[in-house]
């Protein structure tokens, strides 16, 4: 009855103790020429300091520099900053920055209204994430920038707030990811 039913789905069966003869042996050793995702290297930094940012211009509050072994690799940038907001209905703008030799070169946006709740009381969100998959065909050393600033300026934005005796930290790691390529 299994012949039956996996034939009528287009499967072809095989009668086990009819075959004959042995599969060729591989190894992964025997896989070559190719190359591809490996993690080279791994930046990270965790900050514990606290900021309050009251301005709608964006201040860097969390920083990690790794210098990419090859302009072809990608960079994974990972984050988990703590931010909050005061009152006054503002929200957090959130933003990853990458920088070559002192310029901004590239903007990952994150969020343009965390915390926002609609009202005007102080709301902690807490974590925030934000992932960035980054080619930035260089070998030079890249500082990812985490920035935040306060929505059209209204209040007070915060970066690790130390509420009621608790503590916070935020983190940021790079990582460098070999390319994909064909050895020959």
């Amino acid at each position: 009855m299994a012949q039956t039913f996996l034939g009528s789905l287009g499967y072809t069966t095989l009668d086990a103790t009819k075959l004959s003869g042995s599969l060729p042996a591989i190894s992964g050793a025997s896989l070559t020429g190719i190359s591809a995702g490996k993690v080279l290297q791994v930046q990270h930094t965790k900050d514990t300091g606290y900021h309050s940012v009251n301005s709608d211009s964006f201040v860097t509050v969390l920083e990690v520099t790794i210098t990419p072994s090859s302009s072809s690799n990608s960079i994974l940038v990972i984050g988990s900053p703590h931010i909050g907001k005061n009152t006054n209905n503002t929200t957090v703008i959130e933003r990853c920055f990458r920088v070559v030799g002192g310029s901004d070169v590239a903007t990952q946006v994150i969020s343009d209204i965390s915390a926002k709740d609609g009202g005007t009381g102080q709301n902690m969100i807490g974590g925030s994430s934000f992932q960035w998959y980054d080619s930035p065909s260089t070998t030079s050393a890249i500082t990812y920038q985490y920035r935040i600033a306060s929505y059209g300026d209204n209040d007070v934005v915060f970066f690790n707030l130390y509420n009621a005796g608790g503590s916070y930290s935020s983190q940021i790691t790079a990582m460098e990811i070999s390319a994909w390529h064909t050895q020959t």
